[in-house]
């Protein structure tokens, strides 16, 4: 008997051998992840293998239309029942079987077919005969809920579509979706390309849909909006002026934030969503998309038009939370917070999802065109992001080794570009020279060393020695000398009995012959230092050798050790403190006969430690056949007693110095050109021995000769002025003045690769903005200038506070510069604003308060 149908949709079927080898050999197939299996009733199918087998199409067991029936819970919902047996109550067929049946006998009417889907558990692969049932909702109206099945192979993208079309959600409207377990409990389902297996949804749980508001918020974050005095719903200013936010100390941040905002191609990249297919949820190096996420959040709140100002705690706190050194309120480096962002955006927007190892091949001798174009085609090949699009370009790094003349050539990707200042090449210093701090030697500088590094705010001595050397090996040794108090009391407390000390007055370089390198020698030599005159030396000796009541002082003294007069009245106090130093006096051991009974009953003025660079640490002396061994750069103290340096330690004396003539020529501020940083930045340096390069020929470190060139650039560069300097102990900032163009900044000079047909691009830039840096290190303050992309116009930020600015008020202050590349800058689409003249000195925004609270308060904060 034929098959027949009501719907007509049955077609004309086979043999009935060649049904039953078609259908056996599809059921065979292996269960794919993925795949589609289809449910049918056990009793039909058997009744269907029992007609195929008996070989009469008119047989008695024709099966009819699939009838599903019994699986069904009930035919209104057309729920499957609870707990069906596999072989049992049903078997499963795959889908190409399933459309063959299909076509063949039809299907009851109005029975939905049983399609599932072959899911890969951890421990087997498995048809999904119960999928997972979830709830449906937006989050404007949480009490209309819908149900819908989902398999768990299903991508979440599949829940996001599902919602879409029930509640008519426009395409264009930014959603994001919420998983919720509990009343309490919600969570972010922030990658779609996830499985609903893999985001641990399960049946009975509800997903959420959440709308953004036309002013760039989201509903669960709105209270993180600065509001102002007037309504906030109504204001539509110009989109991108907007202010930030001073959380404590975040201008670093808000510099940074407000030059990346008004950087077109990478604003409208966000503002057009674009981003949201590109969030790299698996990258290891990235965020997993939350940077990202919350970046987009902050630029399209700022590019609505309905905020004066916008608070950045939710970005901030994201930073502290990927990047530790950003945590708290603490001033930091807009250049560094910079470097983190631009790179934490390219590796969550990252279009590569599995980086593959690739061997990186030096030039050996090839041209330049070739190996540049394949270095970059390996960049690619892990890095392609609109980070890498709008940002990167490339230098050529030449390395040469000073022995075989190894020459090594390579191109190497960037972000943005750190010049150095120039600074003075030539400084005039006499004598042995050192940078003092806080008591102590910073830097004691060897005459072969580069002075560049010193700073027109160092404290810089100069030594006059004797030897007019620093010669480690010579005949006399360089000692550097520290002045140190001791205090009245021991420190048992600490596990020794050793007196406290703490530095005071100005460190001294005096050169001793290593012949005199004992405690005796050393002593009376100290003595000669320390003294005020010579004459003053003869009446202390005078006075020794009457009274035996002080010590005789030798030489000539320029420190401040002279009698203060106090001595007569205070001869009783001597006598006791005589007992108490005779200890101390060790030089007086080697004194024969009369002199040397004469010498103990004196007290040293002060005594002689061997210490370290800081001068804190004691340590041994290493006497060597009565003298002392210094393997490196030899450091004592003079241990002063606080009685004997309140009566013989004249500080006033100490701390007078003769002012040279030089002192007196006014500071003239160096001005340069922004060219010539960049000239300096290309120019040729030798490694310094913390970073030498391994030599390949060679085959050991050496300090290569390097130069770096510019290969290609980006269309937007990024200009870091290297102002900051970093040391172990210190900070400094250089206050050299830069000018720059404002228009045709032109790199045609400086770039290697020179233009080869007319469809390259040029080498041409316009300024769009700048990050400001201005006062010092612990007091200073970040803010920039920026040309909005729609308008044209340009603006001062400064936080929360945003004025209308000219191009000749952007200041020599600068510390980011952002160009663009003529040929990408677009025409402002609208015409600039008129300023208004009933707002003082421009203001756009000036006063706010922050909508969690109401407390009104007052947002500009000029320093930090």
């Amino acid at each position: 008997m034929a098959a027949n149908s009501s719907t007509g949709s049955a077609t004309e079927p086979p043999g009935l051998e060649t049904q039953w080898r078609e259908i056996d050999n599809l059921n065979q197939q292996q269960l794919r992840a993925g795949d589609s299996w289809y449910l049918l009733d056990k009793r039909w199918y058997d009744q269907w293998k029992e007609y195929v087998h008996a070989g009469d199409q008119n047989s008695s067991s024709y099966p009819g239309k699939i009838d599903n029936t019994e699986l069904y819970e009930d035919l209104d919902s057309y729920h499957l029942k609870e707990r069906l047996s596999e072989n049992e109550d049903f078997v499963l067929v795959p889908a190409e079987a399933w459309h063959k049946l299909l076509s063949w006998y039809d299907m009851m009417d109005n029975q939905p077919p049983l399609e599932r889907k072959v899911v890969d558990l951890p421990s087997t692969v498995k048809v999904e005969v119960y999928p997972v049932e979830i709830y449906l909702c937006l989050s404007s109206n949480m009490e209309s809920t819908v149900s819908a099945c989902f398999s768990r192979a299903d991508k979440i993208h599949a829940i996001h579509q599902k919602i879409r079309q029930h509640f008519n959600v426009s395409e264009t409207a930014e959603s994001r979706l919420w998983m919720r377990s509990t009343d309490t409990s919600s969570e972010r389902l922030r990658n779609l390309n996830m499985t609903i297996l893999d985001s641990c949804l399960s049946s009975g749980m509800t997903v959420i849909m959440e709308i953004r508001n036309a002013d760039g918020t989201w509903p669960t974050s709105r209270p993180q909006i600065m509001r102002n005095s007037a309504d906030e719903d109504s204001y539509r200013g110009p989109p991108g002026v907007c202010g930030l936010t001073n959380l404590g100390n975040t201008c670093f941040m808000n510099s940074a934030l407000q030059c990346l905002s008004n950087t077109p191609p990478l604003t409208e990249y966000f503002l057009r969503n674009s981003y949201l297919e590109e969030l790299n949820f698996t990258n290891p190096l990235g965020m997993k998309g939350e940077i990202a996420e919350a970046y987009a959040d902050v630029i399209k709140q700022m590019w609505s038009g309905r905020h004066y100002s916008v608070v950045p705690r939710v970005f901030k706190t994201k930073v502290g939370h990927f990047a530790s050194q950003f945590l708290g309120y603490q001033q930091h480096d807009s250049q560094e917070l910079l470097s983190f962002l631009l790179d934490g955006l390219h590796e969550d927007l990252n279009r590569v999802k599995k980086k593959e190892y690739i061997e990186l091949r030096d030039a050996d001798g090839r041209p330049d065109q070739e190996v540049a174009e394949e270095a970059w085609r390996n960049h690619l090949r892990r890095n392609d992001s609109v980070i890498v699009d709008t940002f990167h370009g490339m230098f050529k790094s030449t390395l040469v080794c000073p022995e075989g003349n190894k020459v090594s050539v390579t191109f190497d990707p960037f972000c943005y570009s750190s010049v150095p200042l120039p600074v003075s090449k030539e400084r005039v210093m006499e004598m042995a020279v050192a940078d003092v701090f806080n008591h102590r030697f910073y830097r004691i500088y060897q005459a072969d060393e580069s002075l560049s590094c010193i700073l027109d705010r160092d404290d810089i001595f100069v030594y006059q020695l004797s030897s007019g050397c620093v010669d480690q090996d010579g005949e006399e040794v360089v000692m550097a000398i520290y002045m140190r108090e001791r205090s009245h009391y021991r420190d048992y407390g600490s596990g020794s009995n050793n007196y406290g000390t703490s530095l005071f007055g100005h460190p001294l370089l005096m050169s001793v012959p290593r012949a005199q390198c004992t405690r005796e020698d050393l002593y009376q030599l100290l003595l000669k230092r320390l003294a005020p005159s010579s004459e003053g030396e003869e009446k202390a000796e005078e006075e020794d050798t009457d009274t035996n009541s002080q010590d005789a002082t030798d030489g000539d003294q320029s420190a401040g050790v002279e009698p203060s007069g106090k001595e007569e009245e205070d001869e009783d106090e001597d006598e006791e403190e005589e007992e108490e130093a005779a200890s101390c006096a060790q030089a007086n051991k080697r004194l024969p006969g009369r002199r040397r009974n004469t010498e103990k009953q004196k007290k040293a003025l002060f005594t002689i430690q061997a210490v370290n660079s800081n001068g804190t640490t004691e340590r041994g002396m290493g006497e060597v056949d009565g003298g002392f061994s210094f393997s490196s750069q030899p450091y004592i103290a003079i241990d002063w007693d606080p009685d004997m340096k309140k009566k013989y330690y004249n500080e006033n004396e100490a701390e007078k110095y003769i002012k040279h003539q030089s002192m007196d020529v006014p500071h003239q501020q160096i001005t340069v050109q922004l060219q010539e940083c960049i000239e300096l930045f290309t120019t040729v340096e030798t490694l310094e021995e913390e970073n030498p390069w391994y030599c390949p020929t060679c085959k050991k470190h050496q300090l290569a000769t390097k130069k770096l060139d510019l290969w290609s650039l980006p269309e937007v560069l990024i200009i870091h002025l290297k102002r900051f300097s970093y040391t172990k102990y210190s900070r400094e900032k250089l206050d050299t003045i830069v000018e720059f163009p404002l228009r045709d900044l032109d790199f045609s000079g400086f770039l290697l690769k020179k233009t080869v047909n007319s469809t390259e691009p040029p080498c041409r830039y316009d300024l769009i903005s700048v990050s400001n840096h201005f006062g010092g290190l612990r007091d200073g303050h970040y803010t920039s200038y920026a040309r909005n992309k729609d308008n044209g116009q340009w603006y001062y930020f400064d936080d929360s506070k945003v004025t209308y600015a000219r191009e000749e008020q952007i200041t020599s202050a600068v510390y980011l510069l952002f160009y663009q590349r003529q040929d990408k800058i677009r025409q402002p689409t609208v015409p600039p604003p008129v300023p208004s003249s009933s707002q003082p000195e421009n203001h756009i925004s000036s006063q706010t308060h922050d909508g969690m609270d109401g407390a009104s308060s007052c947002v500009s904060m000029e320093t930090d």
